[in-house]
């Protein structure tokens, strides 16, 4: 875990780290929704809104605007692990998706199927299946197991074959926090099909850190930026060089593995920029090292390391506070004991709707949110039989008072829960 002057460090280059500014002091346990933003983040975005010229032109600021674009895709490459290939930005992490997918789909051989699983999330199975209609193929769903909340590649094995042409993997759930073994799924995929097609959600995974996508053997890999420390409204996206130049959308005369379309922000660039350059402050407490890359990936490693205690605590206690899992009201998705989970705890409470659960909370002061088995959730709810569910989020800059805070204020509200039983029985 961090110490205590690291992590006023850390949370000192946040934005409304422990207070909103609509509520008031409030413990932010809602990362998945989207990560707080840093400071510098804001600084630089709010910095080159006003300038007025374009990229392309003779002149100083258009050069400084070139300049700012090259560096971050050097910075988006160090950060995600990756040497050859483009990375470009998109509206969302979601819109490059379906873009990937839908090259993919109809740049692959035809025939054949695509394969995905029930455990990704509407970006990659709503892209995935539209495409694979329009391109004439199979699309096949792996099932992930109820108890672990999570995909295997024993469970991929089941439905990929030698015909499979395209393969989507999400690096780590936003409803369950399980992260799935990338390089045992990818190596199954290959196994069967060597020339498949894979493309990896890391929407949920990206914030966390530690990304070493050149060690993967895929294809395709996207971010939602906020939900790695930046702000709304822009993704990224690294492509293999046989992806990138598959058929797609780009105007004539561009390169063959161009894929931004019309006047880049130059701010998404430089946002994306200090998001790195904080990693790379943050590794530099872990290491000595004067390479930026492994400062980046002991950044990673930090944060896993931190992370994992807050969760461990969540659901243990300590001598002083009962965890989740000595709570005979409250069910864990994925289990109490599970190695695969990354920075989230999602539950339900018996005999109270989640709903009413996460507004207590938010009345108290922290600030989790409801999931429902609708599009979003539907895929690991439903099979769970549970209408909703309660899920924490947590993050590298949350602290071990705030999840014995939470642990505190959720056993009031479920004696409280209890209480009114009884008096209505």
């Amino acid at each position: 875990m961090f110490d205590h002057q690291l992590m006023q460090q850390i949370r000192d280059r946040f934005c409304h780290v422990d207070s909103c500014p609509y509520q008031g002091p409030r413990i932010f346990f809602e990362n998945a929704g989207g990560g707080l933003t840093l400071k510098s983040v804001v600084e630089v975005n709010t910095e080159l809104a006003g300038i007025p010229d374009n990229q392309g032109r003779d002149n100083p600021a258009s050069q400084e605007l070139v300049r700012i674009i090259n560096e971050a895709r050097d910075n988006m490459r160090l950060f995600l692990g990756v040497e050859g290939g483009p990375v470009f930005t998109g509206e969302s992490g979601t819109e490059l998706i379906f873009r990937m997918l839908r090259a993919a789909a109809l740049g692959s051989p035809p025939g054949g199927n695509m394969v995905g699983s029930t455990l990704e999330h509407p970006a990659t199975v709503s892209a995935s299946k539209r495409w694979a209609h329009i391109a004439g193929k199979e699309y096949r769903s792996a099932k992930h197991d109820n108890d672990s909340a999570n995909i295997t590649a024993e469970d991929y094995a089941q439905v990929v074959d030698a015909d499979t042409r395209v393969a989507t993997i999400i690096h780590t759930s936003p409803v369950t926090g399980t992260t799935v073994d990338i390089p045992a799924v990818v190596s199954t995929l290959r196994a069967r099909s060597p020339d498949c097609i894979i493309i990896l959600d890391g929407i949920q995974h990206a914030a966390h850190g530690g990304l070493s996508i050149d060690e993967y053997d895929i294809d395709g890999y996207a971010v939602s930026a906020y939900k790695v420390f930046s702000r709304h409204n822009y993704g990224f996206a690294w492509l293999s060089p046989r992806l990138a130049t598959l058929p797609h959308d780009h105007l004539d005369g561009t390169p063959d593995d161009f894929w931004e379309l019309g006047t880049r922000d130059t701010s998404a660039f430089a946002c994306t920029s200090k998001v790195v350059e904080y990693f790379d402050w943050l590794g530099s407490q872990f290491t000595d090292s004067k390479d930026r890359r492994s400062r980046i990936l002991a950044a990673g490693k930090a944060i896993g390391r931190h992370e994992h205690g807050l969760v461990e605590l969540m659901i243990n206690g300590n001598d002083q506070q009962s965890g989740l899992h000595a709570m005979p009201e409250v069910f864990i998705i994925g289990g109490h004991d599970n190695p695969a989970r990354e920075g989230m705890v999602s539950i339900i409470v018996d005999g109270k709707p989640c709903a009413e659960v996460v507004a207590d909370l938010n009345a108290r002061g922290i600030r989790t949110h409801v999931r429902k088995a609708d599009y979003f959730s539907g895929n690991i709810l439903e099979p769970l039989g549970r209408p909703t569910c309660i899920r924490v989020s947590m993050c590298h800059y949350n602290t071990e008072q705030e999840v014995l805070t939470f642990l505190r204020e959720l056993e009031v509200i479920i004696k409280i829960g209890i209480t009114a039983g009884a008096s209505a029985a």
